[in-house]
């Protein structure tokens, strides 16, 4: 298992189309990958645990992967977050 904080800076946080898309880049891994904000845990492969977690931009986060490539996988969800336009 490895983290990373990552902040959001999607102007309009994480919201349903940015969830979405999100959901779709992290499908293309097979590791089980978290999005963890306070003491609420979200799986980044479900749209609607995203959605309830309520990111705005400026939210501090850590992702968590578990499973093969973890290092790999957990650079290429970072980037992707930090990187997130509408």
């Amino acid at each position: 298992m490895t983290e990373q904080k990552v902040t959001i800076t999607n102007e309009m946080g994480m919201h349903a189309r940015a969830a979405a898309q999100f959901v779709s880049f992290a499908y293309k891994y097979d590791s089980n990958i978290s999005l963890i904000i306070d003491d609420k845990v979200a799986n980044a492969k479900s749209i609607l645990n995203l959605i309830m977690l309520g990111l705005k931009k400026g939210n501090e986060i850590t992702v968590r992967v578990e499973g093969g490539n973890e290092q790999q996988v957990l650079e290429d969800i970072v980037n992707y977050i930090a990187n997130m336009r509408d």
